[in-house]
């Protein structure tokens, strides 16, 4: 299959697989194996799979009809993806679409015959050996979702443009993504430019990230930069919670209440009154 005669719509991508005359499309059902890097309950996975099947639907490709699609959900676990890829490959679909990094460096593992498209891939090249982009010659294609690594470090420069003051940055991304060492390398040049100190905070599991988030909180002027992944999407509703900003008081006012004092038998002793900022009679 060529690169063009596949196009879905998944994760925000545009692709196309151009419609046959009916009489083959009738020939045989057509099997589709996706892989989601997100699990199934996730709203947002199911927002992609609605949009994925109303473009098959309006290219004419019916579920049940004339295409059959299997759904594979790794959950954001690496281990997971690769058992998910090899059991993908082993019941040999006609094509596979996979919309991770860590989904399509498993699937390349795989397989080297059965056509793969990718979306939201940074670096096609390194990820996928997809080494003429215009031309692809493997069983591979798709496509990316940022022109290259150095965007990471433009993220960087506009956090330091919305908050001056922020001189820490805790940089959140599961290492085990194949873009750890480019993302981190782009931000690593602009960091000394902004006066800013990179802070790597490496997540495996969702206790790293309360870590992560606990340490940074504990000095000032910190700021947060959570580069895309399978697994900071999993959980973020979690990274969220954790970043909303505590505020402190910065002014603490003693007010004395010498009604209640007195209604308590209390007496309240004249050096105290002198450092009250309010006496109420």
């Amino acid at each position: 299959m060529k690169r063009r005669e596949f196009i879905t719509l998944l994760g925000g991508t545009a692709a196309a697989w151009p419609l046959v005359a009916r009489a083959q499309q009738a020939e045989r059902m057509r099997r589709i194996g996706v892989l989601m890097g997100l699990s199934e309950s996730d709203p947002e996975a199911q927002s992609r799979i609605a949009a994925f099947r109303k473009t098959l639907q309006d290219l004419g490709w019916t579920e049940g009809r004339n295409v059959r699609t299997d759904y594979y959900w790794a959950a954001g676990d690496i281990d997971r993806t690769h058992a998910l890829a090899k059991e993908l490959v082993n019941s040999a679909p006609d094509v596979i679409v996979v919309n991770t990094p860590p989904g399509l460096s498993a699937l390349r593992v795989e397989t080297h015959t059965i056509p793969i498209v990718f979306v939201q891939v940074l670096d096609a090249s390194e990820s996928t050996v997809v080494l003429n982009p215009a031309r692809p010659e493997s069983n591979v294609t798709g496509f990316t979702n940022f022109y290259e690594y150095g965007v990471s470090g433009k993220w960087l420069a506009l956090l330091k443009e919305i908050a001056p003051s922020v001189s820490r940055v805790a940089i959140l991304q599961n290492p085990n993504h194949p873009s750890w060492v480019g993302y981190q390398g782009s931000i690593a040049k602009t960091a000394p430019l902004l006066g800013v100190q990179p802070i790597r905070a490496q997540v495996y599991t969702p206790a790293d990230i309360d870590n992560a988030l606990d340490a940074l909180a504990r000095e000032p002027n910190g700021g947060l930069l959570v580069l895309p992944d399978t697994f900071t999407t999993v959980h973020r509703d979690k990274i969220v919670a954790l970043a909303v900003p505590v505020q402190s008081s910065t002014k603490f006012e003693l007010i004395i209440n010498l009604k209640t004092a007195k209604a308590l038998g209390l007496e309240v002793p004249p050096t105290l009154l002198a450092r009250a900022d309010e006496v109420i009679e």
